[in-house]
């Protein structure tokens, strides 16, 4: 940390002790109210809930751990409280002196009549943030999925500006961006690599979350360290009035979340487990082909936890866990007798991978205008493969034993630090600002082996990367401030050090949202944002994702930076008592510092240093426009969204595409994503969703023809031999567009243990043949043909899901 930045962490934190200490002298007889907002039945914060002033047309909004803070005139109130789903609550009284006021709101039922106070709700049009969206667990639960597993991260892929990495994948391209350059956090934690089988769910189990935001651009100085997007996640807190339960039964996977107080209103926990049965299904039968000689499976799980401890009204503790893993494990046993000598064979491989985090945090209230928010954590990554073999004979009274081990392993350990403060002045500025420091232990892979085929034919070696070990550190301010009633602002820094191997990259990185009020109460908002990224995921195009290799910048590999601009319109509407959201938004960003593995390269088992192995001084480009309709209330819900984009990169030299621009692989022209449900009635739900993408751009032959080497061989005048490949281009070949429909009904019916709910779905209802990959094959006449492999028809699915 240089003396620059030192400075800024020491002068926020003592700002922050020192009104913390003093308080907040009240002028001009204004007072300030302050409290938590959390819903009825369960005791749960509610984040982003709406608490507005009626009389005086002043209003704030809760912040993440459900927290809010109003200063106004010393006068009559009418104070509003509401939040989308759940019933307004109204309190009227005279404001003479500092007030905490803590409420509940009541869980609004979809087919009882709601009043609507459209000019009082959250209305997308009067806040700064642009670029983001909240996805409602409630609605996750509905949707159509892949064998009736939910999955967040496939709704979200619905929404505008965001693509997946292919078929069923959970991987996320917002806005031309790569996976790696999503800042995706559990509780505040970062996860490096978030998904299940290869990409096809994710590690996040709906029943312990509850709240998603997705920020796409625009983003707040409180973020920093990636250029795409923020993904923020956070956990169910635990119910503090009574126990309950939630679980359900699939195809492939039982899940099963158990929440309640440990002390009424004062302790809570949270607990939910997750795990695939396939391993189950997958071993007698790999047994019975092979008459027991291979025992193959495969298996995930996730296991959350939580527990959420009032102090003193001032004072509160959480304390959050997450483990999940996939491990696939196959062992051999073969064994057979020849001329009366014995032979025995012994193997086993495991591929493993998978993700551990916890967190301890400390919210404490300083007074009723100053919040703070400390937090410690530890996460950590790894991906192991190795497989061991043990031959042993016995031959004419001589045993004789042999062992072969290969192991690679790579992985990311973070240990870090956090503190942030939520300052509110007045009802024109709402303020934050906050520090963080993480140490990283980066291994960017190691490969063993160890041989022993007698006493003169002895192998042990390691070879590939060192650990590199990193400090990164950062501070943050920033301010929404309501300049008047038509234009608010979000201005902020974000200045971030990382320090590796005696190398320090320092950046500076403005953050300006604004938004301004139209006739019609249309709202105009834009945005700038600088972004710093200082970690890089090296990805084969060849290999499965949990090989991708997690490295940091070094003195030879810069830091990625990214600016974006946007600019767009927003607009809630109110049409016979029903709320609607449009929004209209175009952006344009710019990348550098980006790096991709040579041609024909990468690390599984290299002896070379991976910085060897890759590209640098990659740049990009991203660009187009996104339309959303959403509707948020009555027995509709849902939105339909449209993204037009472009996507290309560069790098110098020659090695990659003769240094001219080309496609980026999910450079996406048109993309179409649609998500609905519909209460037909008390006990049965409709949900539905379709998607429609341009093809990926791959790299493709496009023709090819005979070389004339020495290996050729003349016959009738023509050359027979090697082919040699002829390519237009790097990703020059567009995939078939790609478009598929899920559909899905649920049953739902009160028992007297509870309620319990069929989900019966299907996936690809109309079997759609998409493409997955591409390759060249014959046909039976043996002429040379472009063939598409295509993964999954149409699936049907049923879940049995159950609360009490």
């Amino acid at each position: 940390m240089n003396q620059l930045q030192l400075r800024w962490l020491l002068c926020l934190l003592l700002s922050g002790l020192t009104l913390g200490n003093q308080g907040f002298a009240q002028s001009g007889n204004r007072f300030t109210l302050n409290g938590y907002v959390k819903d009825e039945s369960s005791g749960e914060a509610l984040i982003g809930a709406t608490v507005y002033d009626r009389r005086s047309g002043k209003g704030t909004s809760t912040n993440q751990f459900g927290f809010y803070s109003l200063t106004l005139p010393a006068d009559s109130v009418a104070l509003l409280f509401s939040y989308v789903g759940y019933h307004p609550k109204q309190q009227h009284f005279h404001l003479k002196a500092n007030l905490t006021l803590n409420t509940t709101l009541k869980q609004s039922q979809e087919l009882s009549e709601v009043e609507i106070t459209a000019t009082k709700d959250p209305r997308i049009e009067e806040t700064t943030q642009m670029s983001a969206v909240e996805v409602p667990i409630e609605l996750v639960k509905k949707m159509p999925a892949l064998f009736g597993e939910v999955d967040v991260l496939k709704v979200i892929q619905l929404m505008p500006g965001v693509q997946s990495g292919g078929e069923a994948s959970t991987g996320l391209y917002v806005r031309g961006g790569s996976p790696d350059q999503n800042l995706i956090l559990l509780d505040g934690v970062p996860l490096y690599y978030v998904s299940h089988l290869g990409g096809f769910f994710s590690v996040f189990n709906a029943d312990a979350i509850s709240n998603v935001t997705l920020i796409k651009g625009g983003y707040p100085a409180r973020y920093g360290g990636r250029l795409s997007s923020v993904l923020d996640i956070r956990m169910r807190e635990g119910n503090m009035k009574k126990i309950k339960g939630y679980g359900s039964l699939g195809l492939i996977s039982a899940k099963l979340a158990l929440e309640g107080p440990i002390i009424k209103d004062k302790t809570s926990f949270m607990v939910s487990g997750r795990r695939s049965y396939i391993d189950l299904f997958m071993r007698p039968i790999s047994k019975a082909a092979t008459d027991g000689a291979v025992s193959f499976g495969y298996h995930f799980y996730d296991f959350n936890a939580k527990i959420n401890h009032i102090l003193s009204p001032n004072d509160r503790l959480y304390l959050s866990f997450y483990g999940g893993d996939d491990k696939s494990i196959a062992t051999m046993e073969d064994d057979y007798t020849s001329d009366n000598n014995e032979f025995e064979t012994t193997g086993k491989s495991r591929l493993m991978w998978g993700n551990l985090l916890t967190s301890l945090r400390w919210n404490h209230l300083f007074n009723e205008k100053l919040f703070s928010n400390t937090t410690v954590n530890f996460t950590r990554y790894r991906f192991l493969v190795d497989f061991e073999q043990k031959n042993s004979s016995n031959q004419n009274g001589e045993t004789k034993k042999e062992e072969a081990y290969f192991g690679y392993n790579s992985g990311i350990t973070d240990f870090s630090a956090r503190t942030d403060f939520d300052f509110y002045p007045d009802p024109q500025h709402s303020i934050k600002f906050g520090a963080q420091t993480i140490y990283h232990t980066f291994r960017p892979g190691v490969t063993a082996i160890r041989a022993n085929f007698g006493s003169d034919q002895k192998t042990d070696t390691t070879f590939g990367s060192s650990n590199i070990k990193a400090w990164e550190s950062s501070v943050y301010a920033e301010d929404d401030w309501e300049i008047n009633p038509k234009l608010k602002v979000n201005g902020g820094l974000h200045f971030s050090n990382f320090l590796v191997n005696s190398k320090s990259y320092f950046s500076a990185q403005p953050r300006l949202s604004a938004r301004y009020l139209l006739p019609d109460r249309y709202s105009l908002k834009a945005s700038y944002a600088t972004m710093q990224q200082f970690v890089h995921l090296l990805t084969n195009s060849d290999a499965g994702l949990p090989t991708d290799l997690w490295v940091p910048v070094t003195d030879r590999v810069k830091p990625q930076f990214s600016q974006q601009v946007a600019l767009g319109l927003a607009k809630s509407l109110t049409l016979k008592e029903e709320e609607y959201e449009v929004s209209v938004e175009g952006y344009y960003r710019t990348m550098r510092g980006l790096i991709e593995y040579k041609e024909g390269s990468n690390f599984f088992g290299s002896t070379s240093d991976w910085q060897d192995n890759v590209e640098t001084g990659g740049k990009g480009w991203s660009y187009g426009g996104e339309f959303l309709f959403q509707k948020k209330t009555g027995r509709l819900n849902g939105w339909i969204g449209y993204t037009l984009a472009w996507s290309e990169r560069q790098f110098p030299g020659t090695n990659i595409n003769l240094g001219n621009k080309y496609p980026f692989r999910y450079d996406r022209r048109h993309d179409i994503g649609a998500a609905l449900t519909y209460q037909l009635s008390e006990d049965v739900s409709l949900s539905g969703s379709w998607v429609y993408g341009t093809g990926n751009a791959i790299t493709l032959a496009v023709g090819r023809y005979p070389s004339m080497n020495n290996n050729s061989t003349s016959y009738g005048g023509g050359y027979f031999g090697q082919q040699i490949e002829i390519y237009d281009g790097r990703n020059g070949f567009r995939m078939r567009s790609y478009h598929r429909m899920d559909v899905g009904i649920n049953f739902t019916k009160e028992k007297s243990w509870g309620t319990r709910t069929w989900n019966v779905s299907v996936f690809n209802a109309y079997n759609r043949k998409n493409p997955f990959y591409y390759y060249y094959g014959y046909d039976q006449r043996g002429n040379r043909r472009l063939k598409q492999v295509s993964l999954f028809p149409i699936i049907p699915a049923i879940t049995y899901n159950f609360t009490f």
